[in-house]
């Protein structure tokens, strides 16, 4: 993992204004001091997304997301942390200074190779499409599918001519390396001669793009060519592409998915494209796989639904099927669009129109539902196999979600279809292999979220805003607050990084990198929009019931101790005396702290506690 250093980072932080990096994406509008807009992160209709110029932070009040501008390059771009950082460094254009043995100079170098070949060859494929002899067959294969120009140009779609070394040839005369034309998958090299050659030829190229819009593979449909010849040719997997963790369209598609509130998976590239092209832009496609829990984890993270719409024969039937155990563990609810068989998305847009697709869409039917009639159609429900058939298939796909209420639903609706008594149905749906639903539940732990500590308590919330949203009554705060007053380990450390930075919430933010939940809580209080008339007595109010939860512990515990009747006559006396203060200390007002010395985290502390 590549590091940097505190100072590199807030130099890279300095040079990238958050209202200039976010306003180049998403349109701003001035609100008082700050400004505000639809969230990018979730749907919403009216602006909750406040960027505060004078702190360099974002909050949204919808979704609690927030942070600097790392943060938002990583949730806009999906990256990390690092990626991050370097990404706003060049569009600061400051040199990159790694930390020394962390291995990512050449790493990064790689991959920007890799991205500067990609975008060259496919600006090249580009120009053979548009205006070469050897794009001619590509040309009139997409005037034949009526994919228009404005279309061919959006999607950046391409012409690889048929020669064997078109692509070497050009990589020499570029500049590029052969090695690296190599591990981009661009070329292959013949194991009996060491020889290259172009492994795209006379193909329409798709560019593969990450959701940043950089491309990073290609898919290649033949035109012409024998049964044996393959359909599609993709790019190999690469430093900067794995083909089960990428979405095709999902770089165009990302701000429909958030206003349409559910993604829509197509099983090609040319559906997904007749998709967009009919005002329906909410599509993406896997790169010819089955849905993996990767993808289902990249569409879980903009929508909670999923509708998906394969080709409607047999073959998009099977492929839907096989799409589930990848969505099953990441929450996301499943639908089915099924279209009139011959037809797939192209030609039905083609032949009906969008507002008819837009109908089969708005129709879906969920997933399980979808699943019983299916295997309705492939069995015969007359016989007792083709029954247990249908009985063991929807029993062993319900247990998988766990959901004992889906699990009954369709142990009703199975035996309504067969005829049969539910409680026979419920039955068999219990005799489920053991070893599917642990392995089922195994799968379901690796893909869910990691366990999130307990949040703080409403008072040490109000601690966090009152103290961020008022900057003056930092002192007050300073000298009056113990950190044992603070149960919350998150909390306390957002306290001591205040004092640390002098109120820097941007430094802040960097600091909690490792803490959403905070960061969130942060961000939020940075950007209150809500006005307390008197913030000093509210705050104090705060302080007080705080002190006050401490010394309800303490009473507590020298209460029981009391108790004991083993209690030595001299440690009785001591603890009834300090109960007696204790009770004193609570009724009285909130008091300086007696000694003050700065601790390792920044924070004020006191010699002895309440």
């Amino acid at each position: 993992m590549p590091r940097f250093s505190d100072n590199f980072r807030e130099r890279v932080r300095a040079a990238n204004d958050i209202v200039d990096l976010i306003g180049a994406s998403i349109p701003l509008k001035r609100n008082g001091a700050n400004f505000v807009c639809l969230c990018p992160f979730h749907r919403e209709k009216s602006p909750s997304f406040n960027v505060n110029p004078a702190r360099q932070i974002f909050h949204c009040f919808g979704c609690q997301a927030g942070g600097d501008v790392f943060k938002f390059v990583q949730l806009y771009e999906n990256i990390s942390f690092p990626e991050a950082i370097e990404r706003l460094a060049e569009r600061a254009r400051i040199p990159l200074e790694y930390e020394a043995g962390t291995g990512a100079p050449e790493n990064r170098g790689l991959k920007d190779s890799l991205l500067k070949l990609h975008e060259a060859i496919c600006l090249r494929w580009q120009q053979c499409l548009a205006n070469e002899a050897a794009g001619e067959l590509a040309r009139d294969y997409l005037a034949r599918r009526g994919v228009a120009p404005e279309t061919v140009k959006e999607f950046r779609l391409g012409a690889a001519p048929e020669a064997w070394d078109d692509t070497v040839n050009w990589a020499k005369s570029k500049g590029f390396d052969e090695a690296l034309c190599e591990q981009a998958g661009l070329i292959v090299r013949k194991a009996e001669t060491g020889r290259v050659y172009d492994r795209f030829r006379g193909r329409l190229m798709f560019p593969i793009c990450d959701e940043q819009g950089r491309v990073i593979a290609f898919s290649g449909r033949v035109l012409q060519g024998d049964e044996k010849t393959a359909k599609y040719v993709n790019s190999p997997e690469t430093p900067i592409f794995t083909k089960g963790k990428v979405l095709f369209a999902l770089d165009k598609a990302r701000r429909a998915i958030l206003d349409a509130g559910h993604a829509i998976v197509c099983e090609g590239q040319l559906d997904t494209i007749a998709c967009h092209a009919a005002g329906i832009r909410n599509v993406v496609a896997p790169q010819g796989t089955a849905i993996t829990p990767d993808h289902a984890r990249v569409l879980r993270r903009y929508v909670e639904e999923v509708v998906l719409c394969f080709d409607g024969d047999k073959a998009g039937r099977n492929a839907s099927v096989r799409s589930f155990d990848g969505l099953l563990g990441s929450g996301l609810s499943v639908r089915v669009a099924s279209i009139p068989p011959p037809d797939d998305p192209d030609s039905f847009i083609k032949s009906h129109g969008a507002e008819a697709f837009r109908g089969i869409l708005t129709r879906a039917e969920g997933y399980f539902d979808f699943y019983l009639r299916h295997l309705l159609e492939e069995n015969d429900a007359s016989t007792d196999r083709g029954r247990a058939v249908v009985v063991r298939s929807v029993g062993e796909a319900v247990q998988k979600t766990g959901n004992a209420v889906v699990i009954d639903t369709y142990a009703q609706r199975v035996a309504q279809r067969l005829g049969v008594d539910p409680s026979a149905v419920r039955q068999e749906f219990r005799k489920v292999r053991p070893s599917l639903l642990e392995s089922t539940r195994q799968e379901i732990q690796a893909t869910a979220s990691p366990q999130v500590q307990s949040p703080p308590s409403e008072l040490e919330v109000w601690l966090v805003r009152y103290l961020l949203a008022n900057p003056p009554l930092a002192h007050f705060v300073a000298h009056h607050l113990d950190p044992d007053w603070i149960r919350h380990d998150g909390v306390r450390r957002i306290i001591g990084l205040h004092f640390a930075l002098q109120g820097d919430v941007a430094g802040m933010m960097s600091q909690l990198e490792d803490d959403e939940a905070m960061r969130s809580l942060v961000s939020g209080a940075a950007s209150e929009r809500r006005a307390v008339s008197n913030p000093e007595v509210a705050l104090s109010d705060t302080l007080v019931r705080l002190r006050n939860l401490r010394i309800d512990d303490r009473l507590g515990h020298v209460t029981r101790t009391l108790a004991d009747p083993a209690l030595e006559d001299s440690e009785r006396v001591a603890l009834i005396q300090e109960l007696q203060d204790l009770r004193h200390a609570k009724r009285g007002p909130l008091q300086p702290l007696v000694s003050q010395e700065t601790g390792t985290d920044g924070t004020s502390s006191s010699a002895a506690a309440p």
